[in-house]
């Protein structure tokens, strides 16, 4: 979520309080019939949107740190594929089996067989992350991070049916793939976990802040509305309150 987007909840809050502290000195003059516009319920209101502002950047940091986890878990997942691959290669396989463990590493490496006038290279296949540098992209990122786990799960899977892969390396073992593979899917779910918890947080801060009839937006237009009828439209104390900009914030 980008700096501006966050930079504009933090705006109306302050807003919001600058609002209330220029009510509070108005003294007995700021007298509001409305039970939303008194004093009382403007605290209230603007303490349940810090609050709710605050837990929204609390889980955004929780799933950040997933996110950059998940990068670190990843990071590995690609040269292990090739030295796989290349222990394969060594040992007595059919070329079919290794050419199956190829298409399943380029699928890894994020890449595709192509033909050209030199013969068969590789290119970068759209949709793969960069396992070093993975996207933030909600939608498209998870999925490219779900497609690494089954083409990994499908690698192993291929090396554990061959009786002639067994390298001494431990960590080329298919013990320690499954372990590898354990581990990547529970930092991926991690990730999934979080963005939940930051997306429903995020939610509950739009009601709080922003819905219609109770949020700051409306409530703030209100209070203006009152400090005009009680002051006048030309009033130092209106101009005061006018300039304050209250503004829901695109979800």
């Amino acid at each position: 979520m980008s700096k501006t987007y966050e930079t504009g909840h933090a705006k109306n809050l302050a807003n919001f309080n600058s609002l209330i502290s220029f009510c509070e000195g108005y003294g007995n003059a700021y007298n509001p019939a409305a039970l939303a516009l008194t004093l009382n319920s403007l605290q209230t209101r603007a303490s349940d949107a810090l609050n709710a502002f605050e837990e929204a950047k609390k889980k955004q940091l929780a799933f950040n740190k997933a996110v950059d986890e998940r990068m670190i878990a990843f990071g590995p997942l690609r040269s292990l594929s090739q030295r796989m691959l290349a222990a394969l290669a060594a040992s007595a396989c059919s070329n079919e089996t290794l050419e199956g463990a190829k298409t399943i590493n380029r699928k890894i490496q994020g890449r595709r067989k192509s033909k050209t006038t030199a013969g068969a290279t590789e290119e970068p296949t759209e949709g793969q992350p960069d396992a070093d540098k993975p996207t933030k992209n909600i939608s498209a990122s998870q999925q490219s991070y779900d497609n690494l786990c089954a083409s990994f799960s499908a690698f192993i899977e291929l090396l554990n049916g061959q009786t002639e892969y067994q390298p001494n390396e431990t960590e080329l073992q298919t013990t320690s793939l499954y372990s590898y593979l354990d581990t990547l899917k529970a930092a991926n779910k991690t990730v999934i976990d979080a963005y939940t918890l930051w997306s429903n947080t995020r939610i509950t801060r739009n009601k709080v802040m922003y819905a219609k009839g109770t949020g700051m937006v409306d409530i703030a237009q209100q209070v203006k509305n009152y400090v005009k009828s009680v002051f006048g439209n030309g009033s130092p104390e209106y101009k005061q309150v006018s300039p304050l900009e209250i503004k829901k914030v695109p979800s």
